[in-house]
């Protein structure tokens, strides 16, 4: 098979599953390529066959798959069902949750989340020293984060949005592509800068749902501008000063 094909993981329930190349997707599907993640399926990406779900390889090295899948196939028959797609996510979310909480590792670190510090250096994977000039730049265990605290964490995040990442910190998902890394670094300082710099917005999900737009159209100009890349990062390093 041609890209952004990788390789067959299964057929279930009428749907072909696969492995797919999210960087070649991100890179050459637009702005709604961009958006693709660890998965996805037609309702929300028209680009992906209606009987297909894609999975990106970089997010199927972890045993989360099953999560994935068990989730694609309870949000279609939802939308099947008739159920607004505000609540089949939420549905969804929940299902996805209580899935991942039956593993008794995950469910030791619950019973420990009051000692926060403790989590938090479970969470941790690797200090990127050289981009943590104004604010500490952490790899996380994007399959602990979405276990413990939120199950739609991907790529990255920050403080100022996600309120169990420490003052001061950026996180990306381990999972990210390494030649990925820039581009979500990018996007997430952007986001932040924003964000505490919102004078205008009435609560904290307009000032974020507006600068995740604003982030997100600077992510698309670096994949297509690369030579830019070390000039904009830099910049959006040294405005991410803690506040």
């Amino acid at each position: 098979m041609k890209k952004p094909y990788v390789k067959k993981i299964c057929d279930i329930a009428g749907f072909h599953v696969w492995y797919v190349n999210g960087y070649w997707i991100r890179k050459h599907f637009g702005r709604e390529g961009k958006e693709f993640t660890n998965y996805g399926q037609n309702y929300k990406f028209k680009f992906i066959p209606k009987n297909e779900f894609w999975i990106d390889v970089e997010a199927g090295k972890r045993k989360e798959i099953n999560y994935y899948i068990n989730s694609m196939l309870l949000m279609e028959h939802l939308l099947e069902e008739g159920v607004s797609h505000k609540k089949a996510v939420k549905i969804a979310s929940k299902m996805e949750k209580a899935e991942r909480l039956k593993l008794k590792s995950v469910q030791k670190l619950e019973e420990e989340k009051q000692n926060q510090e403790k989590i938090i250096k479970r969470v941790h994977k690797r200090f990127l020293k050289k981009l943590s000039r104004e604010i500490q730049v952490w790899i996380v265990r994007g399959d602990l984060v979405r276990s413990l605290f939120f199950v739609d964490f991907t790529q990255g995040g920050h403080d100022k949005v996600y309120d169990f990442i420490p003052k001061g910190e950026v996180w990306i998902d381990d999972d990210v592509y390494y030649k990925e890394i820039p581009f979500i670094l990018i996007h997430e300082l952007h986001e932040r800068y924003l964000v505490m710099k919102d004078k205008t917005s009435k609560n904290m999900k307009e000032a974020y749902e507006k600068a995740h737009v604003k982030a997100n159209e600077l992510e698309y100009y670096c994949r297509h501008h690369p030579k830019e890349i070390g000039k904009i990062l830099r910049r959006e390093i040294k405005r991410n000063r803690v506040e």
